[in-house]
């Protein structure tokens, strides 16, 4: 079976590392919450679900197995961050010019 992600929510969030949450769907049957987007030393990166452990350290709770799956992850969720922040960007126009008016 092919993995294909069927669904990706965008949450964003107005921290100053922390810029999405992130949901996504595989294959229409298995959701995965919680990744986060956030603002590294070199850019933006996704952060795979982790969970704290006893000794301090954060461990995934869930990730792609290769590189080649990280990457396409990434690609399709920038891309699903990148129009969220179009479409805020839009509602936020639409809401200034009847302001203006």
């Amino acid at each position: 079976m092919n993995m294909e992600l069927t669904e990706i929510k965008i949450f964003p969030v107005n921290e100053e590392r922390l810029k999405a949450y992130v949901t996504i769907t595989l294959n229409d049957c298995f959701v995965i919450r919680d990744l986060k987007i956030i603002q590294g030393h070199t850019g933006l990166f996704v952060a795979m679900p982790s969970k704290k452990r006893k000794d301090g350290q954060f461990r995934d709770i869930a990730h792609p197995l290769n590189q080649d799956t990280r990457e396409e992850v990434e690609k399709l969720v920038f891309k699903a961050y990148e129009d969220e922040l179009k479409g805020l960007g839009d509602s936020l126009g639409e809401v200034s010019k009847k302001l203006n008016s």
